[in-house]
């Protein structure tokens, strides 16, 4: 395993991180077994993952409460990420989304943060959260300035209830008015090879600023394993129909692109799933890959990609074809 330090903070971590949305299941991602899901985080970890990600939201707060028991006894072994900002407890902040009966809101606003990073603490039953993350950015109506939000957690941090701060979905012009103001270890984009649009200014603005990126989706809910074929069917509800990629034309093009690599696995003595992973933490400025597992199997795979290492000339090969690729189509 490859561990790289988060930003400047002098925390270190697994550059494959475990992300734990799914393990909460619900709407998004179906039925979720909290067993199996305890027992993926902790294969995770004999397997070398140090950072775990996850957020008040996924599950409404099912996550993090199962993240909390996976982790007990073992809490000096893992770097703990979870997330502000995303609100569903009552009218504060700005409307986003309805679901599941929830009135789903964001709110930086210091009062709710305060709120947030108690429950968190209280599920994860841990005394301090080591990255802690505006998981999106305020939006009118209320629309907290980011001083007065970064003010709190600096708070928060001075307190011990933190450790470090990161961002999550932040223009660098955002970043900009949150290092005005104090430092900040990272920020939370989505990447992946079929989605690397931040490589045009979000990258190059992280490297500069020595801000690492904890890059989400790095598998496309699992498209890039190569192991969703044609025959998969997407369920009403399901997060999946959000991305084109999954559209039968445009997963066709990305399995013909994936057995292109068959010789690659051979090459290096990995799964696609390993190699997809490996690209993307070789990919300059994308410092960690956080990649879902809600089966034991499913993490130790994802561990293993941070034993591989690509060539230079595998890379070059691999991003041609993606260019190649192009966008998906139907795509606006």
């Amino acid at each position: 395993m490859q561990y790289r330090e988060i930003g400047t903070s002098g925390l270190r971590a697994s550059a494959v991180a475990l992300g734990t949305w799914a393990i909460g299941g619900g709407q998004w991602w179906g039925e979720s077994d909290d067993t199996q899901s305890i027992d993926a985080i902790q294969s995770a970890i004999d397997h070398g993952i140090t950072l775990i990600d996850t957020a008040p939201i996924y599950g409404w707060g099912r996550s993090e409460e199962v993240v909390g028991r996976a982790i007990k006894g073992r809490r000096d072994k893992v770097i703990l990420a979870t997330k502000c900002g995303i609100w569903f407890q009552d009218g504060r902040g700005s409307s986003w989304f309805d679901m599941e009966g929830h009135d789903v809101r964001r709110s930086l606003r210091p009062d709710t943060i305060r709120i947030e990073i108690e429950q968190s603490l209280q599920r994860l039953d841990t005394d301090y959260i080591d990255l802690y993350q505006t998981h999106w950015p305020a939006i009118a109506p209320d629309l907290t300035p980011i001083a007065d939000s970064m003010g709190c957690l600096l708070e928060l941090q001075q307190a011990g209830k933190i450790r470090a701060i990161g961002v999550s979905n932040a223009t660098p012009a955002q970043m900009d008015e949150y290092l005005a103001l104090g430092a900040i270890a990272s920020n939370q984009p989505r990447y992946s090879m079929l989605t690397r649009d931040i490589e045009a200014d979000l990258v190059p603005y992280t490297m500069a600023h020595h801000i690492s990126i904890l890059a989400y989706s790095p598998l496309e809910q699992g498209l890039l394993t190569g192991k969703i074929g044609m025959d998969y069917i997407l369920q009403p509800g399901s997060w999946r129909n959000n991305i084109p990629w999954f559209q039968p034309n445009n997963r066709q093009r990305v399995l013909d692109l994936l057995a292109r690599w068959a010789d690659l696995t051979e090459t290096y003595a990995c799964t696609m799933s390993q190699l997809v992973i490996a690209w993307t933490i070789q990919q300059p400025g994308i410092t960690f890959a956080l990649c879902g597992a809600r089966r034991p199997e499913q993490a130790a795979e994802n561990a293993g990609a941070g034993q591989v290492t690509i060539s230079d000339i595998d890379l070059a090969r691999m991003r041609y074809d993606l260019d190649q690729l192009g966008t998906p189509m139907g795509k606006e």
